[in-house]
């Protein structure tokens, strides 16, 4: 295989996978020119709505007639899910696409199959092309609209017979809405962008169960009892067959760590088994054991440090048990930075009980909130009690946290996990910078 990216080896992580790097000076001009020009287009912010979406993917020609999808939604685990269900189609020995955001490190991440990641090239025609085709439109597609088109477009030419979505933000008027899966997924539902999906339960469960097609099979954990009321209620509407996992997969090496991980991969081998698929031991050991999904409680135990993008309350207070469940009652010196709009008071709270010291610090992102307000809340809530510090920069908070006997742990942001990433491998020239 003429294979572009080079494998190598996680730094210090347990249970690490190969995962692929970026090829060294392999980022040409154009793909540069193109990314800046993609980026700019975030300046449009979020438009939820389809219309859009189907007129780009209509002058296209997509979707692809015969390619299939497993669609994924939810508030907390879909990308952990994608990630398992993808790592079950490499194991089955298919080479089906993934489309997953935000990227961490570099924009090559959000598309990729079995085999590689979109390359310079494929990235640089690809936008050029969108470039053209919108250039005269009223009203601009947005980001996202355009990620989606470039990697629906790049699953065909690869002609790829399956290709795994991860939804944005939502689902029923999120970009990937536009196709029809063989299995729609919804994984747990909890509270993450109320602005925009509504400030109960029972609202951001309706945006979520949007992704729910007629006679299409739906897969989904037990939720919360309003959640679940709603997600069955669609279902029966629509003729969806539903089935709800009930227990969590056991006998199994899985690659992510934690127990709530144990959820995800069993979600990911009902989804497979729902769309057709009856796996033998091998491929359900292979799959769930090999999948790479990182700074998901990714330690990297030679830097004495853990990366997590926990980043709403049930994913922080996942963290904490996690944390609690590897290191005991080992307390974590707390890199923290998160973009603005958070209810950080019971954020703060809950990690606090984990905590031995704060070093909050703004990242590379026009959404990330000033440190110094960040630790203003921290104040608020135990005065001068402990420890904390604020820094322009994730280095320099690093630097700071480092000066401490314990271990630690960066949270509060994917953007922010993502830039001490690739600090870690050795890519800091590789990072881009996302709004979504």
């Amino acid at each position: 295989m003429n294979h572009p990216y080079k494998p190598i080896q996680k730094s210090g992580g347990i249970l690490a996978p190969l995962c692929y790097a970026l090829p060294v000076l392999n980022e040409t001009p154009t793909e540069r020119a193109a990314l800046e020009w993609l980026y700019s287009t975030q300046l449009f912010g979020i438009k939820l709505g389809l219309d859009n979406t189907r007129k780009l993917l209509g002058v296209l020609g997509l979707p692809k007639e015969g390619q299939k999808y497993i669609h994924v939604a939810g508030t907390n685990g879909k990308g952990s899910v994608c990630a398992f269900l993808h790592g079950l189609f490499r194991a089955s020995g298919l080479s089906a696409g993934l489309f997953t955001s935000p990227h961490l490190v570099h924009f090559r991440e959000r598309i990729r199959d079995g085999e590689r990641q979109i390359s310079s090239a494929e990235i640089s025609r690809g936008i050029e092309t969108l470039k053209k085709i919108t250039a005269d439109w009223q009203t601009p597609p947005t980001f996202f609209e355009l990620t989606f088109a470039l990697g629906m477009d790049w699953f065909r030419k690869r002609e790829l017979e399956w290709a795994v979505l991860e939804t944005g933000m939502g689902g029923r008027l999120d970009a990937t809405n536009t196709i029809t899966p063989e299995v729609c997924v919804i994984t747990n539902i909890g509270f993450d962008h109320q602005s925009s999906l509504g400030n109960t339960l029972e609202a951001i469960a309706s945006e979520k169960a949007g992704i729910i097609k007629p006679g299409v099979p739906v897969v989904t954990i037990k939720q919360k009892p309003e959640v679940m009321k709603i997600i069955a209620d669609t279902a029966r509407e629509r003729g969806a067959p539903l089935t709800i996992v009930t227990t969590p997969i056991r006998g199994y090496q899985i690659g992510l760590l934690g127990q709530h991980q144990l959820w995800n991969a069993t979600l990911a081998v009902a989804a497979f088994k729902a769309a057709g698929f009856k796996p033998r031991e091998p491929v359900l050991r292979q799959g769930l054991r090999d999948v790479e999904w990182p700074a998901r409680f990714q330690r990297f135990d030679n830097e004495n440090m853990v990366l997590d993008g926990a980043h709403n309350q049930d994913s922080i207070d996942t963290l904490v048990r996690v944390w609690q469940q590897f290191f005991q009652r080992e307390r974590a010196q707390i890199v923290f930075g998160c973009v603005k709009g958070r209810e950080l008071v019971p954020l703060l709270r809950s990690l606090q009980s984990i905590a031995a010291g704060w070093h909050f610090t703004n990242f590379e992102s026009q959404r990330a909130e000033l440190p110094e307000d960040v630790q203003g809340h921290l104040k608020s809530l135990y005065g001068d009690q402990m420890q904390s510090s604020v820094h322009a920069s994730p280095e320099h908070a690093l630097n700071s946290a480092r000066k401490h006997p314990e271990r630690v742990l960066v949270t509060g942001s994917l953007y922010l996990v993502g830039e001490v990433l690739a600090q870690l491998r050795g890519e800091k020239e590789w990072f881009q910078s996302s709004l979504q």
